[in-house]
C-alpha cells in the first residue's frame, strides 16, 4: 500500500507537495507501522490500542484519497496504475 500511495502521489502537481502529498503518505506509513509496534509491545492490550490507531490511519487515508479523487488530483485510472 506505502509503495501505490508514493507512486500515486508522484502524479500529484507540485504545489500540492506541502498538503495533500503529505498528508497521505504520512497516514500510509503510519498504518503498518502502528501495526508493528502494536504487537512488539510488552504490555497487554497495547495491540489494540495500537491496532486502533492504525484503523484512524486508515479511514484518515481513505479520506484523503477519496478527496483527492472528488477535486480532479487523481482518477480511477490513476489508481490502476
Amino acid at each position: 500500500m506505502n509503495e501505490r500511495c508514493y507512486f500515486l502521489t508522484k502524479l500529484f502537481p507540485k504545489d500540492e507537495l506541502c498538503a495533500m502529498v503529505q498528508q497521505i503518505r504520512r497516514s500510509a506509513v503510519s498504518i503498518p507501522a502502528n501495526i508493528a509496534e502494536g504487537y512488539g509491545g510488552r504490555y497487554k492490550g497495547e495491540d489494540v490500542r495500537f491496532l486502533n490507531i492504525a484503523q484512524g490511519s486508515v479511514n484518515e487515508l481513505e479520506n484523503h484519497l477519496i478527496l483527492s479523487e472528488h477535486v480532479g488530483l487523481c482518477t480511477e485510472k490513476n489508481n490502476d496504475s
